[in-house]
Parts: structure tokens; C-alpha cells; sequence
């Protein structure tokens, strides 16, 4: 019973990232005393299969029961609510039928939910609803045979019936539990492939049979409206699902290729993309240059980075701290990712001519205060944006450069005039994103002599008074490592954090632009502001314990 009472590991981690759990924890234990029940800690804790059976799952999420584990003769029981005399009685017939003495604790909500995935893996979920489409099949051939219909009419009716809706529904689920950012289900020439893209990397969770290959597409598309019987051109769509008590959109695309078309969904989960700069990893020089640039009345915040790098996230981020009663923002976005309260988004229509640069125009007569254009692609569209920012209005968009030095000489590129850049633009940043060590299972280590090298020739280049807090605080220079384990799936790696440089608008900078303006220049000014780089924002990252040395590197070098 010991390992389950103990408090959670990490403390600092939870409590830095995680203050809703932290609080639901501390009225638990609250509560557990009053009752006078121990109070059991399942953070991320895997129950046995042989736990599991004593109390069905129709039982367990009815009564809010939890079975956790055997103490000789006696089951210890979580329940959120032990002095429920209904759901008390309910487990005293359990035991008695099941022939176990209950030992009951209290849980919270959270660990309830999380204890109640563990049922069911999403292979044995979809191997239990295959079973049943084949029970089906047989049975329905049977008749086929008896009245004489044709049979491939019958399976396409049997196909789009309750065991396919289940497959989707069960690969959704697992999608979202499992925090993957996309689902890719691919036919190849046996099977069907599932992956999920979990913190940027693919896996493959499921292979399906090539036979119901067309029902599953077909199960999606009906769910997204597009159009079923069309399957020689890309699609696209969207809907979305509520799990958990939490609305989750799914962006569909669909792709025709040799083996039949391939869908690939986006799962945009309001609770992760809409993050704090503390969550995002937006702090020290970098966030003190945002935090100063959003507090001015007008000028454009640029982001940069490649596709994938979490620019629109943290202009979302930068959106939530400037969405107040008093201010009119609207948004040009392709797509509407997430749904902010309060922002005025809309959806550009390339097709019917409805572009970033004819909505920017539609846009400055919505009398605006705040403006979020998606992305500056084309030179009208910079233009447009620039003359926006001069007008009175702060601009919020992204660039693709390979680093916020380049921001200037791209907008030059795309046909800004020189003079205008100085007024307009305040903040040129650009940024990456890392996998975040797990922080159950991360363990610090002695660096090797090569990778304290690389750490301290980037701590040299660091601004003067940077450097000396580092060394101060990180003087052994120790790094860290995660082998994996049962709360990250073995990965070492939960979760992702960016990584950022950020530069301000100076006078300094003003004439360098407005001269004939140099990389060289321009990486002089930006060390003279005590710039931080990605690479260096990384190496302190490192240092701390939120990423790895190796995943840093492959990141920047990349």
C-alpha cells in the first residue's frame, strides 16, 4: 500500500507546469483526512491486468471504483468518493462475489480517469471490434445466401455500421490520450497502416486489414463531410469530438495514392496549443523583449522558423495575453487552428480569392486594434502588413528564415522599402522545438568531455552577465539523460519545448538598416542587445534539465 500513498515525485515540475493538479491534490488529501481513508497517488502508476478483472469496467466507471493492486487476501480500492454509500455497497457485493476484501483509499478525479484507460489497450479495443465485424459478415452472408442479394452491396452497408464506428472512434481516442499531434492511416499493399506523431515523431500504433480499408476512409470523410464517392482528388475537412469533457477539433486531409487514399488528421486539443510562455519555454532575454514589444501601442511581432516549429502556438500565446475587453483583434489564419474567446478569426479562401492580402485590406475597415496574419507569404501581403503596423496597429505573423537575423533582409527581399522597417517592425524572433525530457524518469550525469567542450565554447559567447549566472549556477556542468519508463512509454521524452532567440528594434539597429545593411551588421547589433540564440537558449535548457545535449544538437545542426 506504501508505493501508492507517496507523494509525487518531481514536486517542482508539477508544480511549475501542472498548478490545477497540484491544487486537486492538496483538496484530496484534505478531504482523505476528514474522511479517515489513506489518500492513493496513481500519477502515471500502471495497474496489473490481474487488478484490473476483480471490478469490471462498467462497474468501475459507474461507481467511480478503481482497483489498484493486491495486499495478500485484500484489494486496495480507489474511490473519489468513499462515503457514497451507494458505490460502497456496489463494491461490497463485488468482494463478495469475487471473494476479495476491499481496503479502500480516495483518488482524485484526474487519476480516475487516467486509471480507467488502462483497461483496454487500443489493440485489444480494435481486435475486440474486428471480432465483432466478422461475427457480423458471417452472419449476414448467411442471409445473402437465402434471398439471393448481392453481396457486395450487403458489405458495404454492413461496413459502414457500428463495429467500423467503433475502429475510428477507438483510433481517435488512443490519438488523444495517447497526446499525438496527427494520424496518419495509410493503405499500403497488405494492410492498412495506423501511425500517431507524438512530440514530433511517428509511430506506428495499429496495422488493419486491407479489407476495411475503404470503410474507414469512408468512416472519416462521412464524419468531415467530404464527399465519399470521390477518391481520385485531395480533400479537405474538418469536425470535431468531445472526449474527456474536452471539445477536440480534427483537421482531415486526404491524399490519393497507388494503394488507395491516405488521410492524415491534425488533432488541434485546445489545452495544448493554447500554452503560457512559461509552457512554450518563452523566458529570460527573449520574453522580456515580447513581453516589452506587446505593452506598444503599434508594431509588427515576427516569428520565424520552418513549418512544424510551433510559430503559431506561441502567437496564440502572445494573443491570449493581449485578448482583453477593451481591444478588437481579429485574425486571417489558414487554417483557424484553435478557437480563441473574444478574436475575430477567419479562415482564408485562396480558391474564391479570399487571401492574407485581400483580408488584410477587408480587415483594417473592422477597425482593429490587434491583427494576426497567419503567415507572410508574397510581397503584397508584407506590404499590406507593414502599412498596418505603421497605422496604428500591432501585427502578429511569421516569416520563414532560418533565424531572426534574416527576418530583415527577407522583408527587404519581399519589397518592403528600407525606411519603413525601423517604424514598423519591433521584434524579430525565431524559434524551434525540442522534446522535453520526461521528468519521472530524467537522471543527471557527468557530461562527457567532448559535450562539456561544445557547452562551454556556447557559454562564452553568451552576454557577459548571462554567463556568470550560469557558471554560478551550473558549475560542475552536468547534463541529463532519461532511459525511458512506464510514465513516458519508454521514450525518455514527454512532451515538447521551443527554443528561442528574439531581437529588438534599437536606434542602433534603425541605421544599420537603413544603410546597407549586412548579416555581419546585423549579428553585431544583435550581440550588443545581449541577444540569446536558440543554440545557447538550448545549451541553458540542457543545463536545467528540461532537453537533452544530443536532441539539442540534431535540432540546430538540422
Amino acid at each position: 500500500m506504501d508505493s501508492f500513498l507517496q507523494k509525487r515525485g518531481k514536486g517542482d515540475f508539477y508544480l511549475f507546469f501542472m498548478p490545477k493538479l497540484v491544487e486537486e491534490i492538496k483538496q484530496a488529501q484534505k478531504r482523505a483526512q476528514e474522511l479517515k481513508v489513506p489518500f492513493i497517488d496513481l500519477s502515471g502508476k500502471l495497474i496489473s491486468k490481474d487488478a484490473l478483472k476483480q471490478i469490471p469496467e462498467e462497474a468501475a466507471t459507474f461507481y467511480q471504483i478503481i482497483p489498484v493492486a493486491f495486499e495478500g487476501d485484500k484489494l486496495v480500492v480507489g474511490m473519489i468518493n468513499p462515503d457514497d454509500l451507494r458505490s460502497r455497497e456496489a463494491l461490497r457485493f463485488i468482494a463478495q462475489s469475487r471473494n476479495f476484501i476491499p481496503k479502500i483509499g480516495l483518488i482524485t478525479l484526474t487519476d480516475f480517469k487516467n486509471a480507467l484507460k488502462q483497461y483496454r489497450t487500443l489493440k485489444e479495443e480494435v481486435e475486440s471490434a474486428l471480432t465483432e465485424l466478422d461475427k457480423e459478415l458471417s452472419v449476414k452472408k448467411d442471409k445473402t445466401k437465402k434471398v439471393e442479394v448481392d453481396e457486395e452491396e450487403e458489405m458495404e452497408k454492413i461496413m459502414a455500421e457500428a463495429p467500423i464506428t467503433k475502429i475510428v472512434a477507438v483510433i481517435l481516442r488512443h490519438a488523444q490520450e495517447g497526446k499525438a499531434s496527427d494520424i496518419h492511416i495509410e493503405p499500403a499493399e497488405r494492410d492498412l497502416k495506423v501511425r500517431f506523431r507524438i512530440d514530433g515523431i511517428l509511430h506506428t500504433s495499429l496495422l488493419l486489414p486491407k479489407s476495411i480499408q475503404s470503410a474507414v476512409i469512408s468512416r472519416i470523410k462521412i464524419l468531415s463531410n467530404l464527399k465519399i464517392d470521390e477518391t481520385r482528388v485531395p480533400q479537405d475537412g474538418r469536425f470535431h469530438s468531445v472526449m474527456d469533457g474536452q471539445k477536440i477539433d480534427f483537421r482531415v486531409s486526404t491524399f490519393p495514392t497507388v494503394a488507395g487514399e491516405k488521410v492524415v488528421l491534425r488533432l488541434l486539443d485546445p489545452s495544448v496549443g493554447l500554452m503560457s510562455f512559461d509552457q512554450l519555454g518563452l523566458v529570460g532575454h527573449s520574453r522580456q523583449i515580447v513581453e516589452a514589444a506587446i505593452k506598444e501601442p503599434y508594431g509588427m511581432i515576427l516569428i520565424t522558423g520552418p513549418t512544424g516549429s510551433g510559430k503559431s502556438t506561441t502567437l496564440y500565446a502572445i494573443l491570449r495575453v493581449l485578448n482583453e475587453e477593451a481591444v478588437n483583434i481579429v485574425s486571417l489564419e489558414d487554417p483557424v487552428e484553435y478557437y480563441i474567446e473574444g478574436v475575430a478569426q477567419s479562415q482564408i479562401k485562396p480558391e474564391i480569392d479570399y487571401t492574407f492580402a485581400s483580408g488584410l485590406r477587408s480587415i483594417l475597415r473592422q477597425d482593429p486594434d490587434i491583427i494576426m496574419v497567419g503567415e507572410i507569404r508574397d510581397s503584397e501581403t508584407a506590404e499590406l502588413a507593414t502599412h498596418a503596423a505603421l497605422t496604428g496597429h500591432i501585427v502578429l505573423s511569421t516569416l520563414h528564415t532560418n533565424n531572426a537575423l534574416g527576418v530583415i533582409p527577407r522583408l527587404t527581399d519581399m519589397g518592403v522599402q528600407k525606411f519603413l522597417i525601423p517604424s514598423s517592425l519591433k521584434v524579430a524572433m525565431a524559434q524551434r522545438l525540442v522534446r522535453r525530457l520526461c521528468p519521472d524518469c530524467r537522471q543527471i550525469i557527468e557530461s562527457p568531455k567532448e559535450v562539456k567542450k561544445v557547452i562551454l565554447e556556447q557559454i562564452e559567447t553568451m552576454p557577459e552577465r548571462t554567463k556568470k549566472e550560469i557558471l554560478e549556477k551550473y558549475p560542475e556542468l552536468k547534463i541529463w539523460q532519461a532511459p525511458g519508463c512506464k510514465f513516458c512509454g519508454g521514450k525518455g521524452t514527454k512532451g515538447r519545448i521551443a527554443i528561442y532567440e528574439a531581437m529588438a528594434m534599437t536606434p542602433e539597429l534603425e541605421k544599420i538598416i537603413v544603410g546597407s545593411p549586412t548579416e555581419a551588421e546585423i549579428k553585431s547589433e544583435a550581440e550588443r542587445q545581449e541577444m540569446i540564440t536558440m543554440k545557447q537558449d538550448g545549451i541553458i535548457k540542457v543545463l536545467e534539465g528540461l532537453i537533452s545535449f544530443e536532441e539539442l544538437m540534431s535540432t540546430v545542426e538540422n
